[in-house]
């Protein structure tokens, strides 16, 4: 899907890491919610409360899921997911653009 119809956008952006990594909410009708970002490159790890699914849509960035030794390639059209109350490390390597929607 490449354009979300009937939602509200909160307009204050999440910005992390000193403005390396920011997104935007989205607000759907039905109650779920999803963010739009963009993380430049660097690394960057995040907890979770809600299990995720991080769709990468461009870009390039090597994933350790909490628990993992090793590293995965994800590039742009790739996705993964995210256990509920977990963590992630994301090495970007370039400019990546993403949507995460958090599952329940």
């Amino acid at each position: 899907m490449s354009e979300f119809s009937g939602v509200t956008v909160v307009r204050e952006a999440n910005i992390y890491f000193n403005g390396a990594v920011a997104s935007h909410t989205v607000l759907f009708p039905d109650g779920s919610k999803k963010t739009l970002g963009i993380m430049q490159p660097g690394e960057y790890t995040f907890s979770t409360g809600a299990a995720e699914l991080m769709e990468i849509l461009s870009g390039e960035l090597d994933l350790q899921l909490a628990g993992e030794t090793g590293w995965r390639r994800i590039g742009g059209g790739q996705s993964f997911e995210v256990p509920a109350n977990s963590s992630f490390t994301m090495k970007v390597q370039t400019v990546s653009d993403y949507c995460c929607s958090f599952l329940s």
